[in-house]
């Protein structure tokens, strides 16, 4: 999509609103004018308490037309604080980014070449720097994430993954030992802030699917590796939750025949040895799987009908001494700490494509064409700081269709309970659940304009983001319409809308929540 912006004549319009009587209430909103003609692009990234950065690019490589990046960061109130802009040289183009509690990051790189750049931007006064340095040559770029003054940056190379670090001290590059190797993948990319350590989790494509840890020091030299090797099953993906200085906790999805189509997911302890941060060796405890079908509620997306048909055959095969092969491909989130342990958000997604495509005239049939990824459901689990299953529940997800594989599922954490939601086609879906009871069946809250008497007749790259506390931030692109002059011009905006749950208005019906049980030893 391509829009314009001139930011010199910003019209930034703020708009309190009193909160209805609806769970999910619009508190405020800021609209930027676009115009449909000229290349732009933004971007939000909440920052907790401290407030709200918008990034917006403006110029194109293509047009010769000279590259901006603005930043203006907001408060809470959505009110600016600050204010700064950094031209960009036209041979970097935008690679990704990476957010820190104290700087953003972008990663730039040559359109023909092994040079890189990264900015770092200051979130409390908008102090920009930039660092250069060569990496190398043809590296397709996975994930990029920072600690300290070290830059890492993952990707492949010639089909191999290869992950390097560059020094914003000295520009030194290094590429850390033991990845590159055929028929592998790297799950993740993780900094463990408390250990100065860099995990790098691996995933072996081979007939026999090996999982593996391998933990670089701040030097970048490899420290130990955890194989997994004698795993029941194929571990897919995972990620890691340092429980204590001795104890972090594994979570992720499995497959049992070395497939990307998750079975279900599994748990593992790992002691990292009395030594904590200086320690060689580690240990694995042994792993949990849990099956879908041993979910309370993973199926509850599905009519009864289907969810007790789909139960009753698996449960047949089980009897049978067979395994019934679930082919769910699962988008995992980061895990998020609790008081008692911690929480697994994930998104459950399959490739969308159209049958017969139009072509001379006639039918190409078998020709599929590549829509996007088709979401039908997420799934929260509790865990306790033992990696043991507290709770499950579900969260149906309906006619959400993305051109790219991102988080669309968002969680709010008030008290006992939490809000989940997602966008789409300019509303936000929600549903309030304390642990497996629903609170709150879903509901659909509209996203208004500024005035009574407009309406918005198209809405675009709709993004929600858990912003602080019990806000939520929504954005995208909208056009708008009067609802009387029918003739007059639509205006089209990129909005931001401060999004509130209040509980207050409809406190919960102990009476009316569903009940959901789980003993975390399976149905």
């Amino acid at each position: 999509m391509r829009h314009t912006l001139s930011i010199a004549c910003l019209f930034l319009l703020v708009v309190s609103f009193r909160p209805a009587w609806a769970q999910l209430a619009q508190s405020m909103r800021i609209e930027i004018p676009s115009d449909p003609n000229e290349a732009e692009s933004f971007d939000v990234t909440p920052l907790s308490e401290r407030g709200v950065l918008m990034t917006i690019r403006t110029g194109n490589f293509t047009d010769n037309a000279p590259i901006k990046l603005n930043f203006q960061k907001y408060d809470i109130n959505l009110k600016p604080v600050w204010h700064t802009e950094f031209k960009q040289d036209i041979k970097y183009k935008p690679i990704t980014t990476y957010e820190s509690d104290q700087y953003v990051y972008h990663l730039f790189r040559e359109y023909d070449g092994s040079q890189y750049q990264f900015l770092r931007l200051h979130l409390d006064d908008g102090v920009i720097e930039t660092f250069e340095g060569k990496l190398i040559d043809q590296l397709d770029v996975h994930e990029f994430k920072v600690m300290g003054s070290q830059a890492y940056v993952s990707g492949f190379h010639h089909g191999r993954p290869v992950v390097m670090s560059f020094s914003f001290f000295d520009r030194t590059v290094k590429v850390l030992p033991g990845l590159y190797a055929n028929r592998t993948e790297i799950s993740s990319l993780e900094i463990d802030e408390a250990r100065h350590e860099v995990n790098v989790l691996v995933h072996s494509l081979r007939r026999h699917c090996k999982f593996s840890i391998r933990t670089y020091n701040y030097d970048s030299k490899l420290m130990r590796t955890l194989d997994f090797d004698g795993a029941k099953n194929s571990l897919i993906s995972g990620k890691l939750l340092p429980v204590n200085q001795q104890e972090s906790i594994l979570v992720g999805n499995y497959s049992t025949d070395c497939t990307p189509y998750s079975q279900g997911i599994y748990v593992a302890r790992i002691h990292h040895g009395e030594g904590g941060i200086v320690s060689t060796t580690e240990t694995v405890n042994d792993i949990q799987y849990i099956e879908f079908s041993q979910l309370q509620n993973f199926f509850n997306y599905l009519k009864p009908h289907r969810q007790q048909k789909l139960l009753a055959k698996a449960q047949k095969m089980k009897e049978e001494g067979k395994d019934y092969k679930f082919r769910y491909r699962l988008l995992v989130h980061d895990l998020k700490p609790t008081p008692n342990g911690l929480t697994l958000v994930a998104e459950v997604y399959y490739p969308q494509y159209r049958g017969s495509t139009l072509a001379y005239g006639g039918y190409l049939r078998g020709a599929d064409r590549y829509e996007g990824f088709r979401y039908t459901h997420a799934f929260i689990c509790g865990f306790d700081k033992q990696g043991k299953l507290l709770w499950d529940n579900c969260f149906p997800i309906k006619e959400l269709l993305s051109t790219e594989l991102t988080e669309m599922v968002q969680v709010s954490q008030q008290n006992d309970k939490m809000v989940l939601a997602y966008p789409n086609d300019g509303e936000i879906n929600t549903e309030v659940i304390q642990e497996n009871k629903v609170v709150k069946e879903t509901e659909k809250f509209k996203l208004k304009t500024n005035a009574e008497n407009e309406k918005v007749t198209f809405s675009a790259q709709d993004n929600l983001m858990a912003w602080y506390d019990r806000h939520f931030i929504a954005c995208g692109f909208q056009k708008i319409a009067a609802t009387k002059n029918v003739s007059a011009v639509q205006r089209e905006v990129f909005y931001l809308n401060k999004l509130t749950y209040s509980e207050e208005n409809h406190p919960p019906d102990s009476n009316k929540a569903t009940t959901r049980k789980n003993d975390g030893s399976g149905r």
